[in-house]
């Protein structure tokens, strides 16, 4: 069954209110379970004098068995008449809302449970919100566990009310609500004579209702890269590029672009292993390729089709956030944000606001606490590229790392950063009519014995850059090295002087030029003061975020590569930062 054939469909529920059970019977009444599966378990539960169940069935991992809940998020396919369908059975259990969120990600539809008895439950008003926040929108509430409450239909409406108007507060509006027993299996495959007061239709018939997403090959391209392998085996020179197809197609001769690197190039051949020749490869194929024009780029880059609309590239981003973790999500310290194959450090600049999912109040807290639902507006060290989850789920959902553990995970929302969508576009352009030289940059590197790139001095206005950069030149110089020194008043007094009071095309000017320099094999050492985060992220998408190292001097801790403390004299910091480009290969020997 390929990936396109069935509906995605994630089962959440507070814990205990027969999210296994249900599945179990689902199972069960369309005949999915392998042979002998049902009886096995029978007998089992015979052997052991256990009561049989039909969550048995799903309890595939010792843990569940040995604890009693859904610790996991476990994946089932059954078969209606209509159609296929892959099922995430996620956790309902409060310490288990990780892998629930890792299992409701992929999911277009969903199945919420409530037991008729306990009621709308904390858990049951997380899991609307999260579902809500994760933008799937055809919800079908189950009323469980009819059976504990007589089958009472006033019961079944309180229960319907109460959960209905919390829904309406967060802006869902699920499709439809069905009481059912699924221990007894009443209205699960077939109507219910011990409920006939419900004119509805059963559980099976209203998932087969449910409308299929479009399909991913359907999409823009979009493929994360994985990495890029370099043959040299018998004359093999080919530099194939690496990935999984997340949404789209491609085929041999279609013009890409890497991004946030804004760099193009055409595909020249399709690869992958063990298979017959190919020309094209679909959404959820892992392939390689190689290019007819050799670029670049590094793991982490999204790989689109210049004919389609591609991602965004930015380093502020709005975002939805869910905390996990024990240590609040704080200002003052920097984590790790996932989306596809790329990471990159970030830091919470603001929180708009934080939401209680059970109460819905809305809150000025500092911090995200766990458990908390916020919005948020987050910096990035690098830019990243992204889509808005709700354009492309597959590049608008992420995870944030904190010391090595996921703790936390969203989707984007919006773009904050409103310059770079206009610089992506000039970017463009720019790679499309640049006149590329016939020496390479490889050449070029071994030439000189360093990697051309930005070295930019900045910090508050108060330190003078301007020495240090020029003792840096000098140092450079005297190795043998192709280098020069610029600095932001050679910009403003010659380039830019007929600009006034517009610093923002400033920095814009002083990137292309260090753009140019590079592309020349040149070690440009720039200087500048009281650069904003959004200049340096500008400077990074014109030069490219491998081709920039920011040195800060500051008595305070900030985003950059390398920080400088002021009390340090002009000397100690040359050797830091000559030290500090030997250890990262910016320069080395010939």
């Amino acid at each position: 069954m390929k990936n396109e054939d069935f509906l995605r469909l994630v089962v959440v529920g507070h814990v205990d209110h027969g999210k296994s059970t249900l599945l179990g019977r689902l199972l069960s009444d369309t005949g999915s379970l392998p042979d002998g599966k049902l009886e096995s378990v029978k007998a089992y539960c015979k052997s052991n004098s256990r009561p049989f169940e039909y969550a048995f069935l799903l309890d595939a991992l010792k843990n569940e068995q040995a604890q009693g809940i859904t610790i996991d998020a476990a994946r089932i396919h059954f078969q209606t008449k209509k159609r296929d369908y892959l099922i995430i059975d996620a956790p309902g259990h409060i310490e288990f809302l990780k892998n629930m969120i890792t299992g409701a990600s992929r999911a277009e539809s969903a199945i919420l449970l409530i037991d008729a008895k306990e009621g709308v439950m904390e858990n049951s008003k997380r899991h609307g919100y999260l579902l809500s926040m994760l933008g799937i929108k055809q919800i079908l509430v189950c009323i469980n566990k009819m059976d504990l409450v007589d089958h009472s239909e006033k019961r079944y409406e309180e229960v319907k009310q109460e959960y209905s108007n919390f829904l309406k507060e967060i802006g869902i509006k699920p499709k439809g609500f069905i009481p059912i027993s699924a221990f007894e299996g009443d209205n699960i495959a077939e109507k219910s004579k011990k409920m006939d007061w419900y004119k509805g239709t059963t559980v099976l018939d209203f998932l087969d209702s449910f409308e299929k997403s479009k399909a991913s090959f359907e999409k823009p391209f979009r493929m994360p890269l994985q990495d890029i392998y370099k043959f040299t085996d018998k004359g093999d020179d080919r530099r194939v590029f690496a990935g999984k197809i997340e949404t789209g197609k491609i085929n041999v001769g279609d013009e890409i672009v890497f991004l946030p690197s804004n760099k193009t190039s055409k595909i020249k051949t399709i690869e992958s292993f063990n298979t017959p020749v190919m020309d094209s490869a679909l959404s959820g194929e892992s392939i390689g390729f190689t290019l007819e024009e050799q670029i670049y780029v590094k793991r982490g880059e999204v790989i689109c089709k210049k004919t389609e609309k591609m991602c965004q590239s930015s380093s502020l981003i709005k975002a939805n956030i869910f905390w996990m973790s024990h240590s609040p999500l704080t200002k003052d310290k920097t984590y790790y944000l996932k989306v596809g194959t790329d990471k990159v450090k970030m830091r919470l600049r603001s929180i708009e606001r934080i939401i209680d999912a059970t109460s819905l109040d809305s809150n000025n807290k500092e911090q995200v606490e766990r458990h908390d639902v916020a919005e948020c507006i987050l910096e990035l060290n690098d830019p990243l590229a992204f889509d808005l989850a709700k354009d492309i789920e597959e590049l608008g959902r992420f995870v944030i790392v904190d010391e090595y553990l996921i703790s936390g995970g969203g989707i984007i929302t919006a773009n904050m950063d409103k310059r770079a969508s206009k610089i992506q576009k000039q970017l463009l352009l720019r790679e499309e009519k640049w006149e590329k030289s016939s020496v390479t940059f490889e050449e070029r590197s071994v030439r000189f014995a360093q990697k051309p790139c930005m070295v930019l001095i900045t910090g508050e206005k108060e330190y003078d850059k301007k020495p240090l950069g020029k003792m840096v030149e000098r140092e450079l110089f005297d190795h043998g090295r192709n280098v020069y020194y610029v600095g932001m008043s050679n910009i403003v007094s010659g380039l830019n002087i007929d600009i006034k009071k517009n610093s923002s095309e400033h920095v814009r000017r002083l990137g292309e030029i260090a753009n140019l320099m590079i592309k020349s094999g040149t070690l440009i050492i720039a200087t500048a003061s009281d650069l904003t985060y959004e200049d340096i992220q500008m400077l990074k998408m014109i030069v490219g975020e491998d081709e920039i190292k920011v040195i800060k001097i500051s008595s305070e801790n900030g985003a950059s590569d390398l920080l400088l403390k002021p009390d340090m004299d002009m000397k100690e910091n040359t050797i830091a930062i000559l030290e500090y480009l030997r250890d990262e290969r910016i320069i080395f020997l010939p």
